[in-house]
């Protein structure tokens, strides 16, 4: 995207921040704003609530975190209540909440300002160890915030500025009770911030009953793909998509490249693919540790793995600069995650490039994501490819391992498995599916329209505030492992990237 704006001084020493800022963003290297900067700086300093929209990549995070950093420090607190932090950032995943976090310590370096990160998917002694001390800002998930909070370990009414990132996510139908949870622990009187990179309408009416007469901020049209993006797309059969995506990362000598996937199995079988091809891979989503997904990102960034196979809620936030290619290995059902896909390349002025695999079944998923961009995606053959005679056989998965039983529990059928219809496709749950208890079939809406994201929620999955399940006698698919979506998890963790659990 361009630096050009129409703001008269897009200059860091004309938003009105604090002079420690203005030098830690000098050290990060950091001159000119972004048109999201220097707009929504100066609305957030003037304490009002504010709704932003911007392409991803073009800078919200420093948009928001740099005048919280400068509104706090201008109203420092003399005695600050131990885990009773005075600005509160949710955001969808731990990427992301990780990545935020970093943000707030760069840039408020030169501050006395105090800062911590809690998500999911880790030992939580340490964090209920961190908020036993006084704190200014709460990088948090959703689910972990509220798992401390049931448990009394964070005190959230000192919160004076509550910042909702990637708020199309964070409102969308798989959090909206966890906000609305959140919110009731919050003070009446705050300062409220939604940073998204998309909005629908029905996000837009959901935020106005949460703001008090906010600004609005919005840089590019909305649910556009950046103009910087050259998008392609090989029409090829689903069985044989494996194989040219190898192709594509050899033959063109790639070598940083995010490819999405619809599914945890479809990037654990694609990942185990390339490296058997003797490309370094790896895959990242919800079934994997947070250990193994921060080792994976990490190797990602520095060059050590070449390719990145990662389900939606996985790559949410990634900030991987001046990232080169992104693949589509299935396109998403919902336009809006197309943009967002490919909007992790030709960030911050940088071009891009986005390679999609369409197979015939997916041209009503693609004729959706051109009505949605308006424009046509050129259909290109991939050069030098020759498609197999045979697609390569699918490997079985390998066997979840045993689990040790109560002695009491012999006659009782397996819980906490969902039971999916095996008729139905990869990535889809079947609305009359049987129940384990942890969820109310009610209260899980139909999957047929949602977003990625949305429909990751709606999984079966244990709620927080579940009621115990009832013995509803024997279960004849007792210790079958029938759940289509668990991405074969080896490590036993199974918490949703996208809750932060």
């Amino acid at each position: 995207m361009s630096s050009e704006v129409t703001n008269p001084s897009p200059n860091f020493n004309d938003l009105g921040l604090a002079e420690p800022i203005l030098r830690a963003i000098n050290d990060a290297g950091y001159t000119t704003p972004t048109p999201i900067q220097v707009q929504a700086i100066p609305q957030v300093l003037t304490g009002g609530d504010l709704l932003a929209g911007a392409q991803t990549g073009t800078g919200k995070t420093a948009g928001f975190t740099l005048p919280i950093l400068h509104i706090l420090s201008q109203k420092p607190v003399a005695d600050i209540g131990k885990g009773r932090p005075r600005c509160l950032m949710l955001t969808p995943t731990r990427e992301l909440a990780a990545q935020i976090e970093e943000s707030v310590k760069t840039y408020g370096k030169y501050l006395s300002l105090t800062s911590t990160v809690i998500f999911g998917g880790v030992n939580i002694n340490p964090q209920m160890s961190r908020l036993r001390k006084p704190l200014d800002i709460l990088v948090a998930t959703p689910g972990r915030l509220l798992d401390l909070a049931n448990q009394k370990a964070v005190d959230l009414s000192g919160v004076e500025i509550l910042v909702l990132d990637e708020a199309d996510r964070m409102l969308d139908m798989g959090f909206i009770r966890d906000i609305k949870k959140i919110l009731a622990l919050l003070p009446k009187a705050r300062q409220n911030l939604l940073f998204s990179a998309t909005f629908s309408d029905e996000i837009k009416a959901l935020a106005d009953g949460l703001l008090n007469n906010p600004g609005f901020v919005e840089v590019a049209r909305r649910n556009t793909a950046s103009e910087l993006v050259e998008q392609t797309v090989h029409m090829i059969s689903q069985s044989f998509k494996r194989e040219l995506v190898s192709h594509l990362v050899s033959h063109n000598n790639w070598q940083q490249v995010l490819v999405f996937t619809r599914t945890k199995h479809g990037a654990n079988r694609l990942a185990e693919k390339l490296v058997k091809d003797g490309i370094e891979a790896a895959a990242i989503h919800g079934n994997k540790s947070q250990g193994a997904r921060t080792k994976a990102l990490a190797q990602f960034k520095d060059g050590t793995v070449r390719v990145l196979v990662a389900t939606d809620i996985a790559a949410r936030g990634l900030d991987i600069d001046q990232l080169p290619q992104v693949i589509n290995f299935e396109l998403p059902n919902v336009p809006e995650d197309y943009v967002h896909r490919i909007g992790r390349t030709g960030r911050a002025g940088s071009s891009g490039a986005a390679v999609s695999l369409v197979d015939r079944e997916e041209l009503k998923l693609l004729k959706d994501i051109e009505k949605l961009i308006k424009r046509e995606i050129p259909k290109v053959p991939a050069d030098g490819w020759v498609q197999p005679e045979k697609a390569e056989p699918e490997a079985p998965r390998a066997p979840r391992p045993q689990q040790r039983r109560p002695q009491n529990a012999g006659a009782k059928p397996s819980q906490g498995k969902p039971q999916h219809n095996r008729n139905k496709p990869q990535g889809q749950r079947s609305d009359k599916a049987p129940f384990d208890g942890n969820r109310v079939p009610a209260q899980i809406p139909s999957t047929k329209n949602m977003s990625e994201a949305a429909r990751h929620q709606a999984m079966p999955q244990p709620a927080l505030f579940a009621p115990k399940p009832q013995n509803r006698g024997p279960n004849p698919n007792a210790g079958r492992n029938t759940s289509r979506n668990n991405g074969g998890s080896r490590g036993g963790h199974t918490g949703g990237g996208g809750r932060g659990r």
